[in-house]
C-alpha cells in the first residue's frame, strides 16, 4: 500500500504540488484497499468453488459401485477434518457431497465448471483428481468401478488416463511407505511406480528424468499453488505430493545407481 500512496502522491504533486501529494496519496490508498478487496473475494471464491466441485465429484464417485457405505460417508468427513474446513465450508462441502450422490447429478457439467473456475489450471486439476483417488482408496487400493470413473474424471478434466495411473501408483507407494513396508509391495512394484510417477519410462535417460522430476516439482510447489487461489486447507495434500515426487526420484535414482 505504501508503494501505492507513494506513487499515488507523486502523480499528485506534479499537478498541484504539496496538496495534491495528499489528495493523490489519499486516491492511490483507495484504490489498492479496493483492489486487495476485490483480488480477496476473488480468491475466496476460487476457493469456495474448488471446495464445492471438489465434494460433489467425491459423492459420485462414492456410489459408483452404486450405494454410498457409512465408511465412504466417514471418509468424506474426515476430509472436512484434514483440509481443515471452516463451518462455512464444511457447510458447502456436505450439500456439494450429498448433491453428487444424487441419480441425476450431472458430473460432465460439474467437471466443467470446475475447469472454468480453476483457469484451466494443469497443477489444479491435478490437485483435483489427486482428492478423489485418496477418497476412494485410503487402504491403499483402488477398485474396477472406481478406477473406471477416475478415467472419466481425469478425460472430462482433459486430463490423460495416465494422471490416473500416475496417481494410483504414488498412492501405494504413499501406503506401503506408511505401512512400514507391505509384503505385497516389491521392490520391482516400487521401482515401477516410480517412474509412473515421474511420468516417464524405465527406457527414459537420466537427464529427462531429471527434467521430468524438476517439471513436476515446480508445478506442485505448495507456494506457487496457494498464490494461484489452492485453499490453504489443501496444502497438507500439496506437500505430500510434492514429497512423494521427491521420493519416486529418489528410487529411480537408487535404483540406477545399484544397477551400474
Amino acid at each position: 500500500m505504501l508503494f501505492a500512496m507513494i506513487f499515488g502522491g507523486l502523480i499528485g504533486y506534479a499537478f498541484g504540488r504539496f496538496p495534491g501529494f495528499l489528495v493523490g496519496a489519499a486516491i492511490g490508498a483507495f484504490l489498492f484497499q479496493r483492489m486487495k478487496s476485490r483480488l480477496i473475494g476473488k480468491i475466496q471464491s476460487l476457493q469456495n468453488n474448488f471446495v464445492e466441485s471438489v465434494f460433489a465429484v467425491m459423492g459420485a464417485l462414492c456410489k459408483a459401485d452404486g450405494v454410498v457405505t457409512r465408511d465412504e460417508i466417514q471418509l468424506a468427513e474426515a476430509m472436512f477434518e484434514r483440509f481443515r474446513l471452516n463451518e462455512e465450508q464444511k457447510a458447502i462441502a456436505r450439500d456439494a457431497f450429498n448433491r453428487g450422490k444424487q441419480p441425476d447429478f450431472d458430473l460432465d457439467a460439474e467437471l466443467n465448471r470446475f475447469l472454468q473456475n480453476s483457469g484451466r489450471q494443469p497443477a489444479f486439476l491435478q490437485m483435483f483428481l489427486q482428492v478423489q483417488v485418496s477418497a476412494v482408496a485410503a487402504d491403499g487400493q483402488v477398485h474396477p468401478a472406481e478406477h473406471e470413473m477416475l478415467v472419466r474424471i481425469a478425460r472430462g478434466l482433459g486430463l490423460p488416463e495416465s494422471q490416473v495411473d500416475q496417481l494410483e501408483a504414488m498412492l501405494r507407494g504413499a501406503h506401503a511407505g506408511h505401512a512400514g513396508g507391505s509384503p505385497n509391495y516389491s521392490s520391482g512394484q516400487q521401482i515401477e511406480d516410480a517412474y509412473k510417477v515421474l511420468g516417464v519410462s524405465a527406457s527414459a535417460s537420466d537427464a529427462e528424468i531429471k527434467r521430468a522430476y524438476r517439471k513436476l516439482m515446480s508445478e506442485n510447489h505448495p507456494d506457487k499453488l496457494a498464490g494461484r487461489g489452492m485453499p490453504e486447507s489443501m496444502r497438507e495434500m500439496a506437500e505430500e505430493r510434492t514429497r512423494e515426487i521427491s521420493h519416486a526420484y529418489d528410487v529411480i535414482k537408487d535404483a540406477r545407481k545399484q544397477a551400474s
